[in-house]
């Protein structure tokens, strides 16, 4: 028997592509956002699928549809057709949450192959980051002829993060931040992922305060505008629509609109100078993990997660 690669890749649109490349192989489209929303160790469980879809309901009014999932995922049970799995992840902390997850599964069933990954980010010639269903076909081919296959210290390394994650205590990440691994850009995605903690000082994490920044310094004609403003310019999170129009949403006390225009109130301009602390003006109970982000905020002076004083302030 012929055994091809099994391909892992983050979402729809790659899989499409890599099709359309004729790159032969199986192919597992992961259709889940992990960088959002309560998580367990154990992947591959109903318990698993049960909190998950208790927050896509709660958070986003979807209906996570927990049976494509399972069928997606129970092509790992026929690891005896492959002689590689492959993994198509890129820059940002959306997608590394969901690949060291992925891992975990792989390592949860014990699968015993080869596991390469094909991560985009910086390509020569070129300002911004890109994606990898953003590269062009040549482009693309050489990401996949560079493929790393991720040593034993790697897939040791994300086990460790998932545990983490899923755990009590962020701050455990702060080691990683600096650790050499395959994972090039683990260490900008664990930096962003405490930075979305609440500010100890504005409790306002890195992407709000982006974006009050944004309607500062532009001229922002509506909140529909402002969310094109915000998926150009969010770093290495790589949030999508759905994301950020959420977080917009939330911020809406800070917003004034006039003539046509969004502008910051008062309480947006406190927020940018540190002057006040708005967590309980946001109220966001968003968990990540295994933590709820209102039980910490970010302290960038000591750059970790300081535990959060009930109504300070």
């Amino acid at each position: 028997m012929i055994k091809t690669p099994l391909h892992i890749t983050n979402g729809d649109v790659l899989t499409s592509y890599l099709n359309e490349l004729d790159i032969v192989g199986e192919k597992i489209t992961w259709q889940e956002m992990l960088c959002e929303g309560p998580t367990l160790l154990n992947i591959n469980s109903d318990d698993f699928f049960s909190i998950r879809a208790e927050f896509f309901s709660l958070h986003y009014d979807i209906d996570l549809d927990a049976h494509a999932i399972k069928t997606e995922i129970d092509k790992l049970n026929q690891t005896e057709h492959f002689s590689e799995i492959i993994l198509w992840f890129e820059y940002d902390l959306f997608c590394h949450i969901n690949m060291i997850a992925v891992i975990n599964l792989i390592l949860q069933k014990k699968i015993d192959l080869p596991i390469y990954l094909v991560c985009s980010g910086r390509i020569q010639g070129t300002k911004n980051l890109k994606g990898l269903a953003e590269l062009s076909a040549e482009q693309l081919n050489i990401h996949y002829k560079d493929k790393i296959e991720l040593n034993l210290d790697d897939l040791d390394l994300a086990s460790t993060l998932w545990g983490i994650y899923c755990g009590k205590d962020h701050n455990l990440l702060k080691p990683f931040i600096v650790k050499s691994s395959s994972f090039k850009y683990l260490n900008n995605c664990l930096k962003a992922h405490l930075e979305r903690f609440p500010s100890y000082k504005s409790g306002l994490n890195v992407l709000e305060r982006n974006i009050l920044e944004i309607v500062r310094d532009n001229t922002i004609k509506s909140k529909h505008h402002l969310l094109g403003y915000a998926l150009n310019y969010q770093g290495y999170y790589g949030f999508g629509d759905l994301q950020i129009q959420r977080i917009i949403d939330k911020l809406d006390f800070f917003f004034a609109e006039e003539d046509n225009t969004l502008n910051l109130n008062r309480n947006g301009h406190e927020a940018l100078l540190g002057q006040r602390n708005y967590s309980n003006k946001v109220k966001d109970n968003m968990v990540y993990g295994g933590v709820n982000i209102s039980d910490f905020q970010f302290n960038a002076q000591q750059n970790k997660l300081v535990k959060t004083i009930i109504n300070a302030n």
